[in-house]
């Protein structure tokens, strides 16, 4: 067993890290605050590279195994959860899905193009009826000649604000939930598509979040992605891969959430010394800094095991199950731990505590992740 980063590993981490303390973290108050899409941010990001970590080379990406790219993600969430999530879903969610399962004319057509920033990715499965119970699609695509017409509304969009091309899913066969469900490639400035402001989030704010209602929208059998009804399987594979990208944001939203409380304790005095002397505030961070290790050697794992092409999905639960947790208790440690510091608006802390509880909710609740692992246990 072998728990030390390869050469190539350490320097993607160290050089994620220069880019998110440089670029990242000055932007991270203002997306917060503005709740505006950072499109500038993003095209640094692709400028380097950032928006095509998982994309073959062939196709101008990176290629990255998983566990680089989950210490890439954890690198920026640190300084902003919000980039984070906007990466994991255009490279986990977008990129892998068209690599793994487009057409040779669908990756041409797209992963150069999502690989250099020209195009956004987005990932529309979530409706209204269809969070948790993903098969409950309402989406219709009904069949015609040489292609489908859809309609429905897809709520929770990230990055729809800006992407121009997305991966939807609609029932071919309604009521038949999973076993009927389709994936397509939409263009997003075609006539059929309307997208409308989505809620005001709690945190995670910035991700381009919007509802796009699709109304008679044409797609041609060209933009089917892989065989028809099996769309169910495409989203499971792609949210599998995702949850280690979510697990590792969760983890830089902690340990930033660490780095927050490690800084204050050294600084503030009461009684006339450190608040870091006491046993109450060593405890505190002993807990942090203990469950998001366990966590992001877990995290780690199941990148590994992706890398190795073994089964992950297990693992993926685990690990964002764990990190989301132990981020989220990291963040009522700190806010804790800096008292009233933390608790104003604005401050770093706060948004870290808001940012922290959305990665127990999206890509699947931890309840849902607790099922997959049931279920594997019971296997």
């Amino acid at each position: 067993m072998h728990l030390e980063l390869s050469p190539d590993q350490a320097a993607c981490q160290s050089t994620a890290a220069s880019f998110a303390h440089d670029h990242v973290a000055p932007a991270a108050a203002h997306i917060d605050e503005s709740g505006e899409f950072p499109s500038a941010l993003v095209a640094e990001a692709a400028a380097r590279g950032y928006l095509g970590l998982r994309v073959p080379k062939e196709f101008g990406g990176t290629a990255l195994d998983h566990v680089s790219y989950a210490l890439t993600i954890e690198a920026v969430a640190r300084a902003s959860a919000t980039v984070a999530v906007i990466l994991a879903v255009h490279n986990s969610l977008v990129c892998d899905v068209i690599a793994r399962v487009g057409t040779g004319d669908q990756k041409q057509q797209w992963l150069r193009r999502l690989a250099t920033g020209e195009t956004i990715g987005a990932f529309a499965l979530s409706e209204a009826d269809a969070g948790t119970d993903a098969a409950n699609q309402q989406t219709v695509a009904a069949r015609v000649d040489g292609g489908y017409r859809l309609n429905g509304r897809k709520v929770w969009v990230a990055n729809g604000a800006v992407a121009g091309i997305a991966v939807v899913f609609a029932a071919t066969e309604p009521g038949a939930r999973g076993r009927g469900v389709t994936a397509f490639l939409v263009p997003l400035d075609r006539r059929g598509v309307r997208r409308e402001p989505g809620v005001d989030s709690l945190g995670v704010r910035g991700l381009g979040c919007v509802d796009l209602v699709l109304d008679d929208l044409a797609v041609t059998d060209a933009e089917r992605l892989g065989d028809e009804n099996a769309g169910f399987t495409i989203a499971r594979q792609a949210l599998e891969s995702g949850r280690i990208a979510i697990a590792a944001q969760a983890l830089g939203v902690g340990q930033a959430a660490l780095d927050e409380a490690l800084s204050h304790a050294r600084t503030r005095q009461t009684f006339g010394r450190p608040i870091a002397q006491y046993q109450a505030i060593q405890w505190f961070l002993a807990d942090m800094a203990t469950e998001l290790e366990a966590a992001r050697l877990l995290t780690l794992k199941a990148a590994a095991a992706a890398d190795n092409a073994e089964p992950s999905g297990a693992l993926a639960a685990m690990a964002k199950l764990a990190a989301s947790e132990a981020a989220h208790h990291a963040a009522d440690k700190a806010m804790q731990v800096l008292a009233s510091a933390g608790y104003r608006r604005g401050s770093t802390v706060e948004r870290l505590f808001r940012d922290a509880r959305a990665t127990e909710i999206y890509q699947g609740t931890s309840e849902v992740q607790r099922m997959i692992i049931a279920a594997s246990v019971f296997d």
